[in-house]
């Protein structure tokens, strides 16, 4: 059994246990389509339309998901701009967009905007790269950047004094299991388990550990095993000591595996279905995670996590947190109301990790710079 006991009671850091304002992002390919159903937020699909909530919701970064589904709405929007040309198409005029990227004008931004770390998305779940890694994709040779954007961002954030911290999709990697995933049920069953991926994302995780030093490791989703946690969490707090690491690393190989049956599937999705029905959403989790410096809540305010140890609150500036063109103004949120879910976050303890989505050409839109600058006016004033 992986043995998690050298990390416990081991405290908050102080930068990070004050509560505080982070910046998330998250920026790659699926800036290019930019497109996600809109209007509802994932949130309430959960509640309304479980089943498919995956391919109907405003995660405009899961593209390459909904893509695969024949009846959703973005592989009918495909189809009519793109025809039959796959996901990986859209790397080269990514790369291309991305050559205008200037990371000393996200950094003056959010710098402005009062916060005091950012966490940049290095892979989401596409698997796509934001950095030359040496750790070559086998399914997917070069699937990376030529330019090394976590590199040139952590420069310029920690530049301006704040700390930088880096986000890596272990739990799903669609190179490697490109599964449709409409439900949480199906979304376990597609975190890959076998020992090809776990050697890659492992040496991946190490790598940005290495090279970047990154404050805070977020990790997503979840983990292909647990065995190889203790060794990294202690490689992570050897190399900094002052660092944190969140809580989405649930590794359960068994019950990955036992959800690609369909009828363990339908039946744990009716589970969650039950539990939503009774406590909602947003009711909180009943897992513990063996080690987490702090727990993570998505587009809540996180009101179950007071009192609870330290906790942060994410969620994108609108519905989605890659850059989604459908989205309609109203569906952002407004100065004053940043303001005031950044009161609520951090009077209840927690921090909050406000998401950008740029587009593909690096420029964040006015509708999310407006109301990050309201904010650091107001918590200037």
């Amino acid at each position: 059994m992986a043995d998690f006991s050298a990390f416990a009671g081991r405290p908050v850091p102080d930068w990070y246990a004050r509560p505080q304002l982070g910046i998330f992002i998250h920026w790659g390919m699926a800036a290019i389509p930019a497109f996600a159903p809109a209007g509802r937020s994932i949130s309430d699909l959960f509640v309304s339309d479980y089943d498919r909530a995956f391919v109907m919701g405003p995660y405009a970064e899961w593209y390459d998901n909904a893509l695969r589904d024949p009846e959703s709405p973005t592989r009918a929007y495909h189809r009519e701009r793109w025809g039959d040309a796959p996901y990986a198409a859209f790397r080269e005029p990514f790369e291309a967009a991305a050559e205008a990227f200037d990371a000393d004008a996200w950094a003056d931004l959010f710098k402005a905007a009062g916060a005091e770390y950012v966490v940049f998305v290095t892979k989401h779940h596409d698997g796509f790269c934001l950095w030359p890694t040496g750790i070559d994709n086998p399914n997917r040779p070069g699937w990376h950047s030529k330019r090394d954007f976590v590199g040139e961002l952590g420069e310029a954030v920690r530049a301006r004094g704040m700390r930088y911290g880096l986000y890596y999709s272990g739990g799903l990697d669609w190179t490697f299991r490109p599964s449709l995933i409409r439900n949480m049920g199906e979304m376990f069953a597609c975190v890959p388990t076998d020992a090809t991926y776990s050697a890659y994302a492992l040496a991946q995780a190490r790598e940005l550990i290495d090279r970047y030093r990154p404050s805070v490791l977020w990790n997503d989703i979840a983990w292909p095993n647990v065995e190889d946690l203790p060794g990294l969490f202690a490689h992570y707090y050897a190399t900094v000591p002052d660092g944190v690491i969140n809580d989405r690393w649930m590794a359960s190989a068994p019950l990955f595996e036992s959800l690609r049956d369909p009828a363990n599937c339908a039946s744990f999705n009716a589970m969650v279905k039950a539990r939503i029905a009774e406590v909602g959403v947003h009711g909180g989790s009943t897992s513990t995670p063996p080690h987490c410096d702090f727990r993570t809540v998505e587009y809540t305010t996180g009101d179950h996590m007071v009192g609870k140890g330290k906790w942060e609150s994410t969620r994108g500036l609108g519905l989605a947190f890659g850059y989604n063109a459908a989205e309609a103004t109203d569906d952002y949120m407004t100065g004053p109301q940043l303001l005031e879910l950044y009161r609520e976050v951090t009077g209840g303890g927690g921090n909050l990790l406000i998401n950008v989505g740029p587009r593909a050409d690096a420029s964040i839109p006015d509708v999310q710079r407006d109301p990050l600058l309201a904010l650091g006016d107001a918590l200037r004033a």
